[in-house]
């Protein structure tokens, strides 16, 4: 996993000592507090596949993805903990605004399709939530943070 997340570049690998620690303090055993890293990397890795170069719209699915899953396999508290130390020290308050929407619409999602979702394994949960993030984001239910010109 570790070879995983070092693809995914320095400040994604650093923070996952932050991420696995707020998932322990959750609640989360060691083992799941693992799977919420592989999760984590998933999200990142899909939505960067599936929107290269458009930052606003792969930050709208990672986010999504990202909290719907970890809600449906690890439950709401583990997700929002997670959530909140991925966030801490972010320096563009308009940036944590977007990210804190969009991770409570993937909560509640994940939440309300717990079940099919813990069925599936964390890629192809992931590219389902993806799927389902598109038109969420195309309608404007997802959002992005407008870039100044």
């Amino acid at each position: 996993m570790v070879v995983a997340m070092a693809g995914l570049g320095l400040r994604s690998l650093s923070q996952a000592p932050r991420l696995y620690r707020a998932a322990r303090s959750a609640g989360a055993s060691a083992r799941d507090a693992g799977g919420v890293l592989l999760v984590s990397v998933q999200a990142l890795s899909t939505a960067a596949t599936r929107s290269p170069g458009r930052f606003g719209r792969q930050n709208a699915l990672r986010h999504f993805a990202w909290q719907a899953c970890l809600t449906a396999m690890y439950g709401v508290e583990v997700a929002r903990a997670v959530a909140v130390e991925q966030e801490r020290g972010t320096k563009r308050p308009e940036d944590t605004a977007v990210d804190e929407h969009n991770n409570e619409v993937g909560r509640r999602f994940g939440a309300e399709h717990a079940r099919e979702l813990r069925d599936l394994p964390v890629r192809a949960a992931i590219g389902r939530l993806c799927d389902v993030a598109e038109p969420m984001w195309r309608s404007g239910e997802l959002r992005v943070v407008e870039r100044r010109r």
